[in-house]
């Protein structure tokens, strides 16, 4: 029979980890800009949005579909380099930890 007080500290240990990659990741920010430097969004490697920087030349000349290309162009970015950050950053060992590989 499985020791009941065993799993429970395993799974609190669990969690303990997943805290504190989850406060690692909000600690870690990332800006994606668009093509042309108009958009540019602040965000951090949790993916949460944090800010957005829109140029004085694309704001005096609001345009809905240009700003929607540039949105999608910055968040690309931003997910190119939050992607190159965290094969960097990651301990693969620690990784394998969490989620119970060897």
């Amino acid at each position: 029979m499985a020791n009941p007080f065993g799993q429970m500290k395993d799974l609190y240990k669990m969690q303990k980890e997943a805290k504190a990659l989850q406060k690692k990741l909000q600690s870690i920010r990332l800006t994606g800009t668009s093509k042309d430097g108009s958009v540019s969004i602040h965000m951090n490697a949790a993916q949460e949005f944090e800010g957005i920087d829109i140029s004085e030349e694309l704001e005096n000349n609001f345009n809905s579909e240009r700003f929607a290309k540039c949105m999608k162009e910055a968040f690309k970015d931003y997910q190119k380099k939050l992607q190159k950050r965290m094969m960097q950053d990651m301990d693969l060992n620690s990784l394998r930890g969490m989620l119970g590989g060897a």
